[in-house]
């Protein structure tokens, strides 16, 4: 019976003894976590008057930390129109394609040259990079009635295509070198970068995340958000073609027909003389 309480006891600080252990050693971890970061102007309002904006990401690291900043937005389906030959010479419409798991705005910032920065098994599991991109997002072309998920070298054709398409709309864009850091106190590092946000952006939510890497691997990370929205005419107009397209397109006739008609009586006006 004594050696029966002796073994409990035994286990019993044996348990207690590797919890402890246990805590000591995670502690380090829990405090070196010290990456953080904000946006100053994360509520981006779209009146008549806006054409873009500027947004700057900071926040604070460990020192020596390399930095990744990934701006994007949710994850969606996008179709874009297929052209082709026709009869040899005539360039038309020939299918749709379907982009599949794709961000409608893309951006990527870093301390350094990225190929440098992190492996790429790293950059597939957190979709830092275009060639992760396109691992992850799906592609099919819809011809006639038939629709067939593209691979290889097409696939690759049309995801470059698709880039080529939103960097000229200023929603893609992957700029190496470009955050600045500044040496503190204790140990760690500010950073900053100012970011022209496109005025083609929609109004949704944007994620900002930043990524702190260490030989090469994903050690940290911090996350915030950027709400774009419609306020005053435009949103009024917006809900308006939502919810009442009829009479949007009636007022639209009307405004059109008045606009040309107030034309008219300039140019009348002006030929009298």
């Amino acid at each position: 019976m004594k050696k029966l309480i002796q073994s409990k006891f035994y286990f019993y600080y044996q348990g207690l003894l590797i919890t402890i252990l246990s805590i000591v050693l995670f502690i380090p971890e829990i405090s070196s976590a010290t990456l953080t970061v904000k946006a100053n102007h994360d509520h981006i309002k779209i009146n008549f008057l806006y054409h873009g904006s500027d947004v700057n990401v900071s926040g604070i690291s460990d020192e020596g930390l390399d930095l990744i900043i990934k701006i994007t937005s949710p994850e969606m389906h996008q179709v874009m129109k297929k052209k082709g030959k026709v009869t040899g010479f005539l360039w038309m419409n020939v299918g749709t394609l379907n982009f599949e798991h794709v961000p409608n705005l893309y951006f990527l910032h870093t301390t350094g040259k990225l190929s440098e920065l992190i492996e790429q098994e790293e950059m597939d599991r957190y979709i830092i990079g275009y060639p992760a991109l396109f691992k992850h997002m799906e592609i099919t072309s819809n011809e006639k009635t038939k629709t067939v998920a593209l691979t290889g070298e097409e696939k690759e054709q049309w995801f470059k295509e698709y880039v080529k398409f939103k960097e000229s709309l200023s929603l893609y864009d992957i700029s190496e070198k470009d955050i600045s850091i500044k040496k503190i106190d204790n140990g760690l590092q500010s950073y900053h970068i100012k970011i022209q946000w496109p005025y083609r952006a929609p109004p949704g939510e944007y994620t900002v995340t930043v990524y702190g890497i260490k030989n090469k691997q994903v050690v940290e990370t911090a996350e915030t958000k950027v709400i774009v929205e419609q306020v005053g005419g435009v949103k009024t107009l917006s809900d308006m073609v939502k919810n009442y397209g009829a009479i949007y397109g009636i007022i639209s006739i009307i405004v059109a027909i008045a606009a040309g008609f107030g034309v008219g009586m300039i140019f009348r006006k002006g030929g009298s003389h």
